[in-house]
């Protein structure tokens, strides 16, 4: 039997603090000549240190421990060596254990984004298919081909209609007309936006077509203008800057 395994239990004993007598004085003049022993006596005394940190709770009675080490001093030693558990093997566990729980952690973030991706990918649909319907509507009321009838009376013979969609605060103007009679060469209808003070603005040109429709989209007025009413003039084509002839159409706001 090699001298490390006959100092086996002996390390464990010291290294709590529990050897006394001769066995103590047997393994300290050991110890003196031997590293190996020496280096497995530091490492037992560190398992215990990380043991005894890892521990929460009241601090046992000082009787109490004096009976442990005295029921560990009493058991029969084995001659074969120990094995111990060192240092390094509880600092492996506790890394597992951290890439473990990172683990999971990772992968529950991974099921929510993917179920937040989903809802904005509904969501970025849905508001598609409100723009996709907005440009319809737009379309059909800008298209010069498009079919436009005018409800009236029977036997009374459709008169000239205009409609002003007018958004101030984005500056955007919709002008929508029906029925208008044609119009000699060189000459066009003139839409003016009559502010709440102050003089008409022009508002864009328009010629109505065969079926007497026209339209005018976002004509370049001034920011931010009050308007007080709508009306249409007869103008010479490239337009004016202020009303020359009577005011044939005029509405205010609903």
């Amino acid at each position: 039997m090699s001298g490390h395994e006959q100092f086996a239990d002996d390390l464990a004993l010291h290294a709590l603090g529990a050897l006394q007598g001769s066995d103590r004085t047997a393994l300290e003049a050991h110890l003196q000549e031997c590293a190996s022993c020496r280096r497995e006596l530091e490492s037992l005394r560190g398992d215990a240190a990380l043991l005894a940190l890892s521990l929460s709770g009241p601090t046992p009675p000082a009787r109490a421990r004096q009976r442990l080490m005295s029921a560990i001093a009493k058991e029969p030693r084995k001659k074969n060596a120990p094995k111990t558990v060192g240092w390094w093997t509880l600092v492996s566990a506790f890394a597992i254990f951290m890439l473990a729980s990172v683990a999971i952690f990772l992968w529950n973030e991974k099921a929510d984004l993917q179920v937040k991706v989903a809802e904005l990918q509904k969501e970025a649909g849905d508001q598609q298919s409100e723009l996709q319907r907005a440009r319809d509507i737009v379309s059909t009321l800008t298209a010069t081909d498009a079919m436009r009838v005018t409800l009236v009376a029977a036997k009374t013979p459709p008169q000239p209609q205009g409609r002003a969609i007018y958004d101030r605060e984005r500056s955007s103007l919709i002008f929508l007309a029906s029925s208008m009679p044609s119009l000699p060469d060189k000459k066009a209808y003139e839409l003016w936006l009559i502010p709440t003070q102050g003089a008409p603005i022009p508002a864009g040109v328009f010629k109505p077509d065969a079926h007497g429709s026209a339209t005018v989209v976002n004509p370049p007025v001034p920011k931010d203008v009050q308007a007080k009413a709508f009306a249409i003039t007869v103008e010479n084509e490239e337009g004016s800057p202020a009303p020359t002839s009577p005011i044939l159409m005029m509405g205010q706001g609903e």
